[in-house]
């Protein structure tokens, strides 16, 4: 079972935890990673973009010109697609984007990321996070004693107003919490901070 470091808001090591094997200590897989990450994205597409074909722009139901005898190509509409302002050829119509991937391979992919922040020492556990205020102040300075100066994923086990008010104004950090946790947001962020009844949460979810 992987074991890592817990910290105080202070900075300092309290003790060490033991992470669930099973699901911090699992082999990354890239590939579903990279689907679980294209499903998310995909999810967000507003899908509303549109042009109109020759039936659905305006004018064009007089023939310009006869069919013969005038030495120019035939032509049954100033809105066919060859004509300025006329219709567009396969044209984006209103679609949605999203698509499914099955649980287990959903599954899959965030233990996948929660692994690779383990192997590469980018998780941060504190014993507790909570602030009696939203203080954005207060908050860069548990940053500052944490040494993290890149962007962050903060995850505590319920959602702490105050907290999520204090990171939003900070540019790179996001707070979430255990049951928002996602894959596109663990391998985003360079620092996965997240609290022991987070990380208890999270292995009582995804078990």
């Amino acid at each position: 079972m992987p074991k890592v470091a817990v910290y105080n808001v202070n900075g300092g090591q309290v003790g060490e935890i033991e992470l669930a094997e099973a699901i911090f200590g699992v082999n990354p897989n890239t590939s579903v990673m990279h689907s679980a990450v294209v499903l998310q994205q995909a999810s967000v597409r507003q899908g509303t973009h549109k042009t109109k074909g020759r039936s659905e722009v305006r004018g064009g139901g007089r023939k310009p010109w006869k069919q013969k005898g005038t030495g120019r190509a035939r032509q049954g509409s100033i809105r066919s697609p060859q004509w300025k302002g006329g219709g567009i050829v396969f044209g984006p119509t209103p679609r949605s984007y999203g698509f499914k991937l099955p649980r287990k391979v959903r599954r899959l992919a965030i233990k996948s990321a929660l692994s690779s922040k383990v192997i590469a020492s980018d998780i941060i556990v504190l014993d507790q996070l909570s602030l009696a205020q939203p203080k954005t102040k207060e908050f860069q300075g548990i940053l500052n004693n944490l040494k993290v100066g890149r962007k962050a994923l903060i995850v505590t086990a319920d959602f702490e107003n105050n907290v999520a008010l204090s990171a939003r104004n900070i540019p790179g950090v996001k707070f979430v919490s255990a049951t928002g946790i996602n894959v596109l947001d663990v391998l985003v962020h360079d620092k996965l901070i997240i609290t022991k009844d987070a990380v208890a949460k999270v292995e009582e979810v995804f078990a």
